[in-house]
């Protein structure tokens, strides 16, 4: 009998493990997509998820976008809405359901606008125009600020309130334009054309401009990336400052301006200085110049009384003047008789020399003698002058041993009133008498107590 080949039997799967690897082999297969239609069936359950049909004329197919990507969407889905959006290509496994998990989404015809504004936006980055070295500084101070906005939308009441709060005495001057539509744009260009036309015209002293709107699709905003309206800003000889949409918009307009706001109330602030800091800080000015004026008044006067003290009055030059002319005086007179007593000198020894060679021997030996006998006379008298020295040397020890003065040189005093009285009684005196104390060098004023 011939033999049947044996065949392995294909291995059985559950209905979750078949749905598991059909997912599995979709996500794998397909990278993110980008896919248009239109929606319908939109469902948003307290979970926050968004659940919807995404169909065009010839099918069909479900879609999911969870809380965690769609709460950072501006845009929410309506049924009807024409929509562009990228996804991955995915399987629900509990139904065995074919559908795409949604991480972004735009509306229909959104992708051509980007690549418009990624065009223009290459466009002028290679002409220049983002450069920082290209714009202008803001003034240090806006007193008045031409606003380009729309009469009626929130951006303009957002700014004004702004600058009531920070700055209420800025002018501002109210450029009306749409802010969207088909002549947003041209009519944006000319409030700017015509806002620097009067300021060169002196019609009106505008320090800047703002241009400025709030938030909104890609296609609300629109007008903001158009080429005109960025070479409008380019040729402004008035800085501008623009603050299109929310902080994560950023615009043409944007890119080209001297300074962005993030918001239209951020560049409000931009713009405006904080009347609060300024009162704040001209308190501290004036107490750091309070300060200060104390400082140099004290040094002042502390260099005012180190001059008067060196200043001298004449008087007293004076006085030392005729002092020291008295001083001078005396050391001519010092010096004349000194010179007196040399001269004197010389003349006596001149006198001698003569009388040396005198013929008179007589005379000479006379003189001899006399000198002699004057010898004896004065060795005779300082005999007897010793002797009578030291006697009394004697008796003045003798008279010392009884002496006050010996007393007082031990250590007492004698006490008299003022009339010259000796005081031997304490009760001879009453408190407030000045008495004379007698030491044995010198005296004390004394007054009883």
């Amino acid at each position: 009998m011939p033999q049947h080949p044996v065949t392995a039997t294909p291995p059985t799967l559950t209905v979750g493990q078949l749905n598991r690897e059909a997912r599995r082999l979709l996500e794998s297969h397909f990278d993110y997509l980008w896919v248009e239609g239109e929606i319908s069936n939109f469902a948003a359950p307290s979970s926050g998820h968004w659940y919807f049909t995404l169909k065009d004329s010839a099918a069909q197919v479900r879609c999911a976008m969870f809380r965690n990507r769609n709460q950072h969407m501006r845009l929410t889905p309506a049924n009807g809405m024409a929509i562009r959006l990228r996804c991955r290509v995915s399987l629900y496994e509990g139904r065995g359901e074919f559908q795409l998990i949604v991480e972004y989404l735009e509306h229909a015809g959104a992708g051509a606008l980007q690549a418009a504004f990624e065009r223009l936006r290459d466009k002028l980055l290679a002409e220049g125009l983002f450069e920082a070295a290209r714009k202008r500084p803001l003034p240090a101070q806006v007193r008045q600020l031409g606003v380009i906005t729309s009469p009626t939308g929130a951006a303009i009441h957002d700014v004004l309130t702004v600058l009531r709060r920070r700055c209420p005495a800025m002018a501002i001057m109210l450029l009306p334009v749409p802010v969207q539509g088909e002549t947003a744009a041209a009519e944006i260009r000319s409030a700017i054309e015509r806002a620097n036309r009067w300021q060169a015209e002196g019609l009106v002293e505008l320090d800047a401009l703002l241009v400025t709107r709030g938030g909104g699709s890609l296609e609300d905003l629109w007008a903001f990336n158009e080429e005109i309206v960025a070479r409008a800003i380019v040729a402004s000889a008035l800085p501008v400052v623009s603050a299109v949409g929310h902080e994560i918009d950023v615009s043409i307009a944007d890119l080209v301006a001297d300074q962005r706001g993030a918001t239209p109330s951020a560049a409000a602030e931009l713009l405006s200085p904080d009347q609060r800091e300024w009162t704040a800080q001209l308190a501290r000015l004036e107490s750091t110049l309070a300060g200060r004026m104390q400082v140099k008044l004290r040094q002042a006067n502390r260099e005012l009384q180190h001059l008067r003290e060196r200043l001298r009055h004449p008087g007293h030059l004076l006085r030392e003047q005729s002092q020291r002319l008295d001083d001078l005086e005396q050391r001519l007179r010092r010096a004349q008789r000194a010179l007196l007593r040399d001269q004197r000198g010389r003349l006596l020894l001149l006198a001698s020399r003569l009388q040396a060679r005198s013929p008179a021997t007589r005379v000479r030996s006379l003189q001899e003698q006399l000198a002699q006998l004057e010898q004896r006379m004065q060795r005779g008298m300082r005999g007897t002058l010793q002797d009578a020295g030291t006697r009394l040397s004697h008796l003045s020890q003798l008279l010392d041993s009884v002496s006050p003065l010996a007393t007082l040189n031990r250590g007492y005093s004698i006490l008299t009133d003022g009339d010259g009285r000796v005081i031997r009684d304490a009760e001879e005196v009453a408190p407030g008498d000045l008495l004379d104390a007698r030491l044995a060098t010198g005296r004390l004023r004394l007054e009883v107590k």
